[in-house]
C-alpha cells in the first residue's frame, strides 16, 4: 500500500516536472519581432522588417521526458524603394525534440536536437556571371542540424525574482543538400552561445535582457579562421514590457553580423541597430491578492 502510495506520488512529480519543462521549452524559443526601418546600419534601407515565428507542440505529454515541435520562422525585409519589394525572404522551417535531463524546475537541465529548412523562395542562378551574389532573384538553401545544452536558475529576491538561461549549440550543415555556389564562402559549421536575464514580478515577466553569439569555425577559401569579421555574429537585446502589456515588449537590439544571417545576404558585413516591438513565449499570469 505504501510503496504504491509513493509510486503514485513519484508519478505526480514527473508530470508536473514534464509540463514545467514543456513551459520552459517555449520560454527559451525565439522571439517574433516588428521594427520600422529594420536594421539600421545595413548596406540596404528598409522601410520595415519583420519576424514571425513560434513552436507548435506536436509531442507535449505530461507522462514523458520528451518532447517535439514544429517551428516556423519567416523573416521578411521590406525595402525602401518604389515597390518596396521583399525580394528574398528568409523561410525556415524544422522541428525540434528536447529532452529533459533533471528533475528540478529551478535549476534546469535539457537538451535539443533540430532539423531546419532555410531558402528564400528563389530560382535563378545564385552567382551574376561577373561573380557577384545575385541578390534580386538568386536561389539560397541550405539544411542544418542544431545540437544544444540548455540550463538555466532562479534566483528569489522579496516579491520579484530573476532567471539566467543559458545555451551552448553546434549548427552542422554539410550533411545535407546545400546550394553550390556557397561552398568555401559560408559558415556551415558554428559554434554559438546564447544568455537570457529575465525579470519577474507576480508571475508577469517585466523584461528580458538577450545575448547571443556565434562563430564560423569551418574552412574557407578567403578566410583563416580568425578572421572575425566575416565569422562572427553576435547580438545584445532588451525587451522591456510595461505592467499594461501583455505578452507584448518594447525591443531595442544592437549587433554586428558577420554573415548576415538573412539568405543570400550572407556576404554583407555590418554593425546594426535594430528597434520595435517583440512578443513570444513568455509568463504573465497575475496572481490576485
Amino acid at each position: 500500500m505504501v510503496m504504491a502510495q509513493e509510486n503514485d506520488s513519484l508519478l505526480k512529480v514527473n508530470e508536473r516536472l514534464n509540463r514545467s519543462y514543456i513551459q520552459l521549452y517555449k520560454e527559451n524559443s525565439d522571439f517574433s519581432y516588428t521594427s520600422p526601418g529594420g536594421e539600421i546600419g545595413a548596406p540596404s534601407r528598409y522601410v520595415i522588417n519583420g519576424k514571425l515565428t513560434t513552436n507548435y507542440m506536436l509531442l507535449a505529454a505530461d507522462k514523458l521526458p520528451v518532447a517535439f515541435s514544429i517551428i516556423p520562422d519567416f523573416t521578411v525585409r521590406v525595402r525602401n524603394e518604389r515597390s518596396a519589394g521583399v525580394r528574398t525572404p528568409s523561410f525556415r522551417l524544422g522541428g525540434m525534440f528536447y529532452v529533459r535531463l533533471n528533475d528540478s524546475e529551478q535549476d534546469y537541465r535539457y537538451v535539443t536536437l533540430g532539423f531546419t529548412h532555410h531558402s528564400n523562395g528563389q530560382d535563378a542562378e545564385a552567382l551574376n556571371p561577373d561573380g557577384t551574389i545575385n541578390t534580386r532573384t538568386g536561389n539560397f538553401s541550405t539544411n542544418y542540424l542544431t545540437a544544444a545544452f540548455h540550463f538555466g536558475n532562479t534566483v528569489k529576491h522579496s516579491d520579484k525574482y530573476y532567471t539566467l538561461n543559458h545555451s551552448a549549440s553546434l549548427e552542422w550543415h554539410k550533411w545535407f543538400n546545400y546550394e553550390k555556389a556557397l561552398e568555401g564562402d559560408y559558415g556551415f559549421t558554428r559554434l554559438g552561445y546564447d544568455f537570457s536575464l529575465r525579470k519577474y514580478r507576480a508571475e508577469k515577466e517585466s523584461w528580458r535582457l538577450n545575448s547571443e553569439v556565434n562563430y564560423a569555425v569551418n574552412a574557407m577559401t578567403d578566410y583563416q579562421l580568425m578572421a572575425l569579421k566575416k565569422r562572427l555574429n553576435a547580438e545584445i537585446s532588451f525587451h522591456y514590457a510595461f505592467s499594461f502589456m501583455n505578452n507584448v515588449f518594447l525591443m531595442a537590439a544592437i549587433g554586428y553580423y558577420g554573415e548576415d544571417p538573412y539568405n543570400i545576404y550572407y556576404r554583407d558585413k555590418y554593425s546594426y541597430l535594430r528597434l520595435g516591438v517583440s512578443s513570444g513565449f513568455a509568463r504573465y499570469k497575475m496572481t490576485g491578492k
